[in-house]
């Protein structure tokens, strides 16, 4: 058994979480072992067959195992629940057992959550660590940082990610980005300002992304409708003012891109649903903050319309497109 300063663990293999951990596995050296864990049991077995034969991977259940066996512990969650219960869980979370372990084996531990949760929720897992962290030996140490992404499914499997990242020390930010750096690009890994900033800038992006999946699904179909080739209207905008990353990089339309959701069936992307999550949270924190908004309440009733039919739920978030194209104009 690696020690756990060659020992990196990996919570969550969902559809973003699953790739970023195979990514992560083919980065590190095979000295390192990974340390992976999920409550979907298929998941940790697929996880555990592909990546055979790049390095030593093995299976924990709980946060509070992940961290009592590995120096970083990097988690991608879905919610806030699951946060908090794999963090701050007494019993079974990482803040115990990172306290637990620094009574017999101290060492500096750094832990980090790379999903897009609400900043109360964030905030509140860096407040534990932080008075855990002062009742810790002298020769221990515990940081942690915000660290969500940008680049959806497409960009976990790619490893071409962007992390924004919230940090109190430039220590816990270099080794932070030394790690996410098998999942993204060096460069695309911003040390955006103390825990909590990095899910501030990444709510704020995705509520612009958000809008312009509207925005750009919108403008296509009225291109559709009017019977142009919707294919040269795309590359005349994707050089043009309209441009943006939903017509050049995820177009909503289907066939004019190879291998994006819209070309196959609007599955394997940015769930619809994740998409009105996120930028209800985007418009809550422009209310927090005493930032006026237009478009975000016009948007969000788009999504949930969208996302309550049958046809469209569950997919990916461009399906606003196949959603306007369907429906009669009111």
């Amino acid at each position: 058994m690696s020690s756990p300063a060659k020992t990196v663990a990996f919570i969550g293999l969902g559809v973003m979480g699953y790739p970023m951990a195979v990514n992560l596995r083919n980065g590190l050296s095979p000295e390192y072992t990974l340390l992976v864990c999920d409550v979907n049991k298929d998941a940790l077995a697929q996880f555990q067959k592909q990546t055979e034969g790049r390095g030593p991977v093995r299976v924990v259940e709980t946060g509070l195992e992940a961290v009592a066996q590995s120096d970083l512990v990097i988690t991608m969650l879905p919610n806030s629940p699951a946060v908090k219960a794999v963090y701050l869980d007494p019993k079974t979370g990482i803040v115990a057992g990172a306290e637990t372990a620094a009574k017999s084996s101290p060492s500096k531990k750094l832990i980090m959550e790379c999903g897009t949760i609400e900043t109360a929720t964030i905030l509140s897992v860096a407040k534990a660590v932080e008075t855990t962290r002062s009742s810790l030996p002298l020769n221990a140490a515990l940081s942690f940082v915000d660290a969500p992404v940008s680049g959806g499914p497409m960009g976990a499997e790619a490893g071409t990610l962007t992390f924004m990242v919230g940090a109190n020390d430039t220590d816990s930010f270099e080794k932070a980005k030394e790690v996410l750096s098998h999942m993204g690009k060096k460069e695309s890994v911003f040390h955006c300002g103390e825990v909590g900033a990095g899910t501030a800038f990444k709510v704020i992006n995705n509520y612009l992304s958000a809008i312009t999946s509207l925005a750009a699904s919108e403008a296509l179909n009225i291109g559709t409708k009017m019977g142009l080739d919707v294919k040269l209207l795309t590359d005349v905008i994707n050089v043009s003012g309209g441009q943006c990353w939903v017509t050049s990089q995820s177009n909503p339309v289907p066939g004019v891109q190879a291998n994006v959701p819209s070309s196959r069936g609007y599955e394997g992307g940015f769930r619809l649903e994740l998409c009105t999550k996120v930028l209800q949270m985007g418009s809550e924190l422009a209310e927090m903050v005493g930032a006026r908004t237009i478009l975000d309440k016009p948007t969000l009733e788009a999504f949930k319309e969208a996302s309550g039919d049958e046809r469209y739920h569950g997919k990916d978030a461009r399906v606003v497109y196949k959603w306007l194209n369907e429906s009669e104009r009111k």
